[in-house]
């Protein structure tokens, strides 16, 4: 039976700081002690959720070579989201890296209308399905988690990732929301969200978490 290990990295984030960020994580990876299939980090976590600002990656930017090196020295696929500039406004895109270098993304679909989001994000247009050892997985980011039909398991994926930067004032919903999208479309759900205060003076509690297709 094939099985899936999984490495959630929950985290503060240093506001519009790549390089602290990603000396940070760096730490991080480094104190796993297990072997994981899989690395998730939180939503937006080379620069915190500054869609507003000018923090846009390029396509093939220092971000995305730093998560091809990451996945390569630890074997492992690893996945979390970059502002990725597109034109004049920017990509959320949620990357997955393989240890071969392979890249695969999904573009948040849903933005966050009351962060005005929109304004400078563009909306992704396609659901995206990634396979890793035997199973198919569903990437979805942060507000996304809030639309139930983008999310409705027609028997082709069997787990669900989200990434978050999730306010701590709303932790109830995102608790909610992860167990009942786990039980209406019986597949399992990982939510990894960030903790810490950012740049704009919202906090965030984490509640990174696994649900199994009960609930559980």
């Amino acid at each position: 039976m094939s099985t899936l290990t999984f490495a959630l990295l929950q985290s503060s984030l240093h506001w519009l700081d790549k390089k602290a960020n990603l000396a940070m994580f760096e730490k991080q990876l480094a104190n796993i002690t297990n072997q994981p299939d899989l690395i998730v980090l939180p939503e937006t976590f080379a620069t915190g959720f500054a869609v507003n600002l000018d923090c846009g990656e390029a396509e093939n930017g220092s971000v995305l070579s730093w998560l091809k090196a990451q996945a390569k020295h630890y074997n492992a696929v690893i996945a979390g989201s970059v502002l990725v500039t597109q034109g004049s406004k920017k990509a959320n895109r949620f990357y997955w890296v393989q240890p071969n270098g392979e890249v695969s993304y999904y573009d948040k679909r849903h933005l966050f209308c009351l962060g005005n989001e929109g304004e400078f994000v563009v909306a992704g247009q396609t659901r995206e399905v990634f396979e890793l050892n035997g199973f198919k997985i569903l990437p979805q980011v942060c507000y996304d988690l809030r639309f139930p039909v983008f999310q409705r398991n027609n028997n082709d994926y069997d787990v669900m990732i989200n990434i978050a930067n999730w306010p701590a004032a709303r932790r109830n919903v995102w608790d909610t929301l992860l167990m009942a999208r786990a039980m209406e479309n019986l597949c399992y759900v990982v939510g990894v969200n960030r903790v810490g205060e950012d740049g704009n003076g919202i906090a965030h509690s984490g509640g990174t978490a696994v649900y199994d297709f009960k609930g559980e």
